[in-house]
This record gives structure tokens, sequence and C-alpha cells, in this order.
């Protein structure tokens, strides 16, 4: 029995480990991500994940239209945006 959990302890202790350095804060930052993509407002200067920056001209539930640096609109989904620019 002594020789179980012997064996299991560090089974546990790497697995504690790996959460707390690797999951939990992966789960806290796409909580941050979520929440910043349903707070956008019109107005806001982001940045999606393909690079592109622009001003957010319009909003539905799922799509943002974005205003770029030559006037152009472009649609994307609201999970494209990777962040706002606080100004």
């Amino acid at each position: 029995m002594e020789g179980m959990a012997g064996a299991i302890l560090p089974l546990l202790l790497m697995f504690a480990i790996f959460y707390f350095l690797l999951i939990r804060p992966q789960q806290k930052r796409q909580k941050q991500v979520r929440e910043m993509q349903t707070s956008l407002q019109k107005g806001d200067k982001v940045v999606t994940i393909g690079g592109l920056h622009g001003i957010v001209d319009a909003l539905d539930e799922d799509k943002v239209v974005i205003k770029a640096g030559d006037g152009s609109r472009l649609t994307y989904d609201r999970q494209a945006v990777r962040e706002v620019i606080a100004d």
C-alpha cells in the first residue's frame, strides 16, 4: 500500500503544477479576451488577430465593421479582434 501511495503522489504533484502553471493562466486569459470582445464599442481602436489596425465603425451580435486607415470598411467576426488599444 505504501508503494502505491509513493507512486501516485508524484503524479498528483505534477498534475497540480501543470494546472497552476499552464491551464489556469490560459483560462483566465481566454475569459479576459471574451469580456473584451463583448464590451467592444463604436470608436474603439482595435487590432485583429491578422494584425489589422483600425477603428470600430459598427457592431452587431457576432460581427464588427472596422474602418481601416485608408477609409475602407472591413467586416470581421467579433472573435477576430485580438485587443483594444488604449489611447
